[in-house]
């Protein structure tokens, strides 16, 4: 609600000023060009945030220094830090990387953002840059058009940048223009008061542009054509950086947890810097000044020592908030609390995952390991009177049946709606989304399509063991001894196979259980086939009723049919050389494990 009246009130007054003063016009175009631009930009390097990129942003995030320094790389390359944002509350969110790391990846993108104001000082103002900027419009956007993806991510990032640098063409002829009219130079204010009030001038623009790139632009080009002091513009770029938390709030109002915390993290970065930075702004004006003599920077030169003003306290921040990182962590997790999920809803799967192929895919096989090794594990054990702890025990097969008698009067039906159902139709949805919206390869479609084979065997299994729960329920209340033999027998194929598999994804030892299952899975196969020779004997000798004889050659077959399906789903999401593993980093596959 804030959000929408914040944006009325913007085009109400921009609409005011456009009409009393028309010379504003070509300034506001500049504006809106450039803002054009870096939407492009960001749309473009989108296309190149898979693969290699995202592996990079992965395996920087294990030493502090490594994610910072990629953070800043990244960020200075893309020219976007929303685009490292979003990227880094993606990983978050899939469990791919820590909070620490996506921290250290956040103040690397202020150290990066730095280079737009480098850009544009020491290259968009010293030449014609509207002459640059028409070729990359022109080849950008035939490109652009292409079916290809690639080619469409180079015609946006081409075109991105034309219209990044007609911007700032508009925005510096549009000062020139203006200058001539009215001199805003005679609003400057000296001191602290002016720090202060161009301060809040700073924080204005830049919540008012939602971008603290754009306002540094246009201070840039005011400062170029005389328009500000340098004194003012210093303070405006401390506004800048601190204005960039309140889009950061707003943009997080709306995210999930991961990004409320990098939003946190965002404002206690920028307003602990941008406060350092107030306090300090003369001691730091005079640093750029020695600076800028050893690195021959002209005296005069106020945009480029503008640049630099603003690298060095963006640098200046990031150390001294190191130290600190541990506990604004804590701070951040105690403030922004994981939701307490039900045992009906997902815990890997939200929104912020759906940005990305490899973060999607990492949730989905979290998700599914985790509705396999509690809610499928459990229901299965307790269908069959047998508690979970004593299948991944040590004890004997044939004693844990033995004393199993008892009826744990569960309703497998009921089970499956409490903690399977839900939870399954957000995998299967997840995984359509993904798959109808994000550029997959073949290999990531693939694993996703083994998914959902994978989660649509788990719900066949559920089924298959409440029909088998009921009989082996009768099994135990009536006097067959016989009977009571037979389901004893399937319970105790059943408890193998379920023991084996634990094994198979908690030990070491994974090829000897995986020879175990491949086994145990030729002979359910085999048996589907046959008819169980032992049953035919009862009936024979009249050992059992017909009904028996039925409900016992149904159950043979549900419980052969049972195992296979059991086997299978553990070979999709725990067999390491199966395709459900390719591409999607095995480190998150063992968090999960």
């Amino acid at each position: 609600m804030f959000r929408r009246l914040l944006f009325i009130v913007f085009l109400v007054v921009l609409a005011v000023v456009l009409v009393l003063n028309p010379n504003f016009k070509t300034i506001s175009a500049g504006i809106a060009i450039l803002l054009f631009g870096m939407i492009m930009l960001e749309e473009g390097f989108r296309v190149f945030t898979k693969g290699p990129l995202q592996n990079l942003l992965k395996k920087a995030t294990n030493k502090l220094y490594k994610s910072i320094s990629v953070g800043a790389l990244v960020t200075a390359l893309l020219q976007s830090s929303s685009l490292v944002s979003v990227i880094t509350i993606s990983f978050i969110s899939a469990g791919l990387i820590s909070l620490t790391g996506g921290l250290g990846l956040i103040f690397g993108a202020n150290i990066g953002s730095t280079a737009t104001a480098w850009l544009v000082a020491g290259f968009g103002l010293k030449i014609k840059i509207s002459a640059l900027a028409m070729p990359m419009l022109v080849f950008g956007i035939i490109f652009s058009i292409q079916k290809n993806e690639v080619f469409k991510g180079i015609g946006n990032v081409l075109a991105g940048l034309g219209f990044f640098f007609l911007g700032i063409y508009f925005m510096k002829e549009g000062f020139e223009v203006f200058s001539k009219y009215i001199d805003l130079t005679q609003y400057a204010v000296s001191g602290y008061l002016g720090v202060l009030l161009y301060t809040a001038i700073g924080i204005i623009i830049t919540v008012l542009l939602q971008s603290s790139a754009a306002s540094l632009v246009l201070v840039l080009t005011a400062l170029a054509a005389g328009q500000i002091t340098y004194e003012n513009a210093l303070a405006i770029t401390i506004g800048a950086n601190i204005g960039t938390t309140v889009t950061a709030i707003l943009g997080a109002i709306s995210s999930n947890v991961s990004g409320k915390r990098l939003a946190g993290a965002h404002l206690i970065f920028n307003i602990v810097t941008g406060i350092i930075a107030l306090i300090f702004i003369f001691p730091l004006a005079s640093l750029v000044n020695y600076l800028a003599e050893i690195f021959g920077i002209k005296y005069s030169d106020y945009t480029l020592k503008l640049a630099l003003f603003h690298t060095i306290f963006n640098i200046l921040g990031v150390i001294l908030m190191i130290p600190f990182i541990k506990s604004i962590e804590t701070l951040l997790l105690r403030i922004f609390k994981e939701k307490i999920k039900g045992t009906d809803e997902p815990k890997y799967l939200n929104e912020a995952v759906l940005k990305f192929p490899g973060t999607v895919i990492s949730s989905l096989i979290n998700e599914t390991k985790h509705l396999y090794k509690n809610a499928i594990f459990e229901i299965v054990a307790h269908a069959l009177n047998i508690h979970r702890e004593d299948i991944i025990s040590d004890k004997k097969i044939k004693s844990i049946v033995k004393k199993s008698t008892t009826d744990m009067q569960i309703d497998v039906e009921e089970l499956y709606y409490k903690k399977v159902k839900s939870i399954y139709g957000e995998i299967i949805r997840y995984a359509s989304t993904a798959q109808n919206t994000l550029h997959l390869n073949k290999k990531q479609n693939s694993t996703i399509t083994n998914i959902k084979i994978a989660n649509r065997k788990m719900v066949e299994i559920i089924k298959e063991v409440r029909e088998l729960n009921k009989n082996v329920t009768k099994s135990l209340n009536l006097d067959n001894k016989y009977l009571l033999k037979e389901y004893d027998g399937f319970r105790k194929k059943v408890i193998k196979v379920l023991r084996i598999i634990y094994l198979f994804r908690t030990e070491n030892k994974t090829l000897k259980y995986a020879e175990k299952l491949i086994e145990l899975k030729k002979q359910a196969k085999e048996n589907i086939k046959q008819n169980n020779k032992s049953i035919d004997m009862l009936i024979r000798k009249n050992l059992i009723t017909s009904e028996m004889a039925s409900s016992l050659f149904n159950d043979y077959a549900n419980v052969n049919e049972m195992i296979k399906k059991l086997i299978e789903v553990a070979e999709l999401l725990y067999n390491e050389k199966h395709s459900i593993f390719e591409n999607n980093g095995n480190e998150a596959q063992k968090k999960s494990a």
